[in-house]
């Protein structure tokens, strides 16, 4: 058996299947990982409301990295353990640039998200899928204006969500906005989507926070994803696996490759390579 005490999972695509399933086969290797000691933790890019029940709702989960890592939540404590936020100044002068474009966006505040009703009332149009459209609805609350009621709360803001209809947009915003948002994190998790955070605000930075919270060395840490925003989790665990559904950057920033997110692959890699049995 690896000498693994800490497994942080992203969910999208790693954990849940397409259809944003927990399967029969990962939730027992997760349940069999956390009776052996192994600490289960959700590493996602949704705030911790967001997260489906049926992860919530494990009795093995103590701690989840949420909002790209914008956040370390001690669930038991119901407290922040670190939190790395983009000040509302900030936040507006990118919302401001982001509006020279047809785009719509929304941001994580306090554990929510807050949209524009304008935005809010087209989101079908912005949508990748109908459960995204489900999620943008359900989790976001409409304001009048988005960047002038992050001036009125005139707090820091957790992440800046951003949505397309246009492929080509996003792709020249994923390829430009990095160098001229260079202080800060811009990443993505979906097809149609892109995510801005603080600098300090990645699953790497949270996985070492949380490691060193809980006393344990880094590589002595498993992670799992499939996109963009898991590359610095995977370099920064012991143990870094990318899904076979996973990009190919991704993969490349891996130790390994296990089997695709809707034929269990979280549970194939933990008893592979935590158990050490073969497949």
């Amino acid at each position: 058996m690896r000498n693994i005490k800490l497994i942080a999972l992203d969910l999208d695509g790693t954990l849940l299947g397409s259809d944003k399933q927990l399967s029969a086969e990962n939730a027992a290797a997760l349940e069999r990982a956390a009776e052996s000691g192994i600490e289960i933790v959700p590493a996602t890019g949704r705030f911790y409301r967001g997260m489906p029940e049926s992860i919530r709702e494990l009795p093995f989960i103590h701690y989840a990295i949420t909002v790209n890592g914008a956040q370390v939540y001690d669930i038991e404590k119901q407290k922040t353990v670190c939190a790395s936020e983009i000040p509302w100044q900030r936040a507006v002068s990118v919302l401001k640039r982001l509006d020279e474009f047809p785009l719509i966006y929304d941001c994580y505040q306090d554990g929510w998200g807050f949209m524009t009703q304008a935005f809010y009332d087209k989101a079908d149009k912005f949508a990748a899928t109908v459960h995204n459209l489900e999620m943008m609805r359900k989790l976001r609350t409409p304001v009048p204006e988005l960047k002038e009621y992050l001036k009125e709360k005139g707090r820091g803001v957790q992440k800046i969500q951003v949505f397309f209809n246009d492929k080509e947009l996003r792709a020249t915003l994923l390829r430009e906005l990095p160098c001229e948002l260079c202080d800060l994190v811009v990443t993505t998790s979906i097809v149609n989507n892109i995510e801005i955070n603080s600098r300090g605000a990645t699953k790497g930075n949270a996985l070492k926070s949380l490691a060193g919270y809980l006393n344990i060395p880094t590589k002595q840490t498993m992670a799992f994803g499939d996109d963009f925003n898991d590359i610095s989790m995977l370099k920064e665990a012991g143990i870094g696996v990318a899904m076979d559904n996973a990009a190919e950057a991704v993969k490349k920033a891996a130790d390994y490759v296990t089997a695709d997110c809707n034929e269990s692959g979280v549970a194939k890699a933990i008893e592979q390579i935590i158990f050490g049995e073969k497949q």
